[in-house]
């Protein structure tokens, strides 16, 4: 059964420029371009392609050409045949996932966190006597444990935004807090602005649940893209996309941007407030990487601190221990009115029926001495930068690559639109690492790519050598890998 198909002149904007490194046969270079974006999700499995006859005419090439490719595809297992609908994509299997075992086959640079902290063995330990006396209940309730949503008010309050513990619900992780919210305080058809690049799995959210995205470009600071006065977030683009579009919702990014590693200024948080008070729009704040600095100039407040009276409950703020503590504890929370949070916790039960008990009394425990936490972060990515820094910049000293100050990558310019051949041409080197147009929309940001901080000096030397060897096949010719691999962003 296909559940999906993606639209020649869609399909057409996600190949963008697939022979600008053609040397060898076209239809390899289409293949290849195809297979990538069905490996980094940009379209889906089960989703029907274009006719060969109307992509080749689109294409201004002769359909033997699109057989050809497709005959590639079908023949490595990246599509199937099914009766009345062509070809409809497919994966042939997963990657090997490394992470951070050094000992394994790939280096994992799809995924942007940190090793698990090291304390949180003992945290689970000194929980467990409030773990038996929970087992008692039912361990059902939409809103969240009251000890995990005081620990959540608490920290809210010391950062300089006071919080009730009516303002807090507890979820499973950041993402199911941002499908929860789109699914919630919207319908479908509205508009919700997005930046560009952005975080993949937060466009996916908004489109499920039937958003329009507005896009509004945010730029590194010495990337190369703009000038380094001119880095970070348009203000002017950002006003006129709420004028223009009386959005629903906005999800943004303040801090520490994923993927570009930008900081928004304090007079543009409070624009972005008075603008979405003025338009009745829903600010979703993502601020799972706020606390991850390494050396930031500025401080800042949680977002919402940066309103008044008539402003401050436009912003919905979402917040997790997937970056800070590790990614397999999976609890986030929303802090917004109480009305919202009711508001989510009756619309909660369609999906699931709760966060796991034990999972939040570990996050509570450790949310009550929170600093050594960020300390040992902070320290990590700082030797992470450090070294991708020295490390890039002997190997690729025409690459951009900005100094973050703080979050889980840097958002490296190639200097070529290269980036989806570098990221197929990794996968034959022992490397898992996304192409820069996943975290865009319509195929754009093909010159990106982000390389996270947040893994050991000794793999991010081995994923860069990894890099260095795949450029190499990238510039001599196109791609062609025999390995036939998956791997999710995160």
């Amino acid at each position: 059964m296909v559940d999906a198909r993606i639209g020649t002149r869609a399909f057409i904007a996600l190949l963008g420029d697939w022979r600008v490194t053609a040397t060898g046969p076209s239809y390899l270079a289409l293949f290849d371009r195809i297979r990538l974006l069905i490996l980094d999700g940009r379209i889906a499995a089960d989703t029907r392609l274009p006719a060969e006859r109307d992509l080749a005419q689109a294409l201004g090439v002769s359909r033997t050409m699109v057989s050809a490719a497709y005959r590639e595809l079908r023949d490595a297992g990246y599509t199937r045949s099914v009766r009345g609908s062509g070809s409809v994509t497919r994966l042939p299997g997963r990657a090997p996932v490394a992470g951070h075992d050094a000992t394994g086959d790939y280096i994992d640079f799809t995924k942007a966190t940190m090793p698990s902290y090291p304390g949180l063995y003992a945290a689970t330990e000194r929980v467990m006597g409030d773990w038996a006396a929970e087992l008692g209940g039912t361990g059902i309730d939409p809103f969240g444990s009251l000890a995990l949503r005081q620990a959540v008010a608490d920290r809210y309050t010391e950062r300089g935004l006071p919080t009730s513990v009516e303002q807090v619900m507890i979820t499973i992780g950041a993402q199911h807090a941002i499908a929860l919210l789109a699914r919630t305080v919207m319908a479908r058809g509205d508009r919700a602005v997005v930046e560009l690049p952005s975080y993949p799995h937060a466009y996916e959210a908004l489109r499920v649940a039937g958003a329009r995205l507005v896009p509004v470009t945010v730029s590194a600071r010495g990337s190369g893209a703009v000038p380094d006065g001119l880095h970070g977030w348009d203000a002017a683009e950002l006003a006129q996309s709420f004028a223009r579009t009386s959005p629903a919702i906005a999800y943004l990014m303040p801090d520490f941007h994923n993927p570009t590693g930008e900081s928004m200024p304090a007079e543009l948080r409070e624009q972005v407030l008075r603008d979405a008070a003025r338009h009745g729009t829903v600010v979703i704040v993502d601020e799972t990487t706020s606390e991850l600095d390494i050396d930031r100039p500025e401080s800042y407040l949680p977002f919402a601190a940066y309103g008044d009276s008539a402003t401050a409950d436009s912003a919905v703020l979402i917040g997790s221990v997937g970056k800070t503590v590790w990614a397999g504890l999976r609890v986030g929370w929303v802090r917004a009115t109480p009305a919202i949070i009711r508001k989510l916790a009756g619309a909660r039960f369609s999906g699931d029926l709760g966060t796991p008990v034990l999972e939040q009394l570990i996050v509570a425990d450790l949310l009550r001495d929170f600093e050594p936490v960020l300390a040992l972060r902070s320290e990590q990515l700082r030797e992470g930068r450090e070294t991708l820094i020295r490390v890039l910049g002997e190997t690729f000293p025409d690459w951009q690559v900005p100094r973050v100050h703080g979050g889980l990558s840097t958002w490296v310019n190639l200097g070529a639109p290269l980036s989806s051949q570098l990221a197929l041409a990794s996968r034959a080197q022992g490397l898992l690492i996304t192409a820069g147009p996943r975290f865009g929309l319509d195929g754009a940001l093909e010159r990106f790519m982000r390389i996270p901080l947040g893994y050991s000096p000794g793999e991010l030397e081995r994923g860069v050598a990894a890099l260095a060897a795949a450029w190499r096949s990238v510039s001599s010719g196109p791609v062609v890998s025999s390995t036939d691999l998956f791997a999710e962003v995160v």
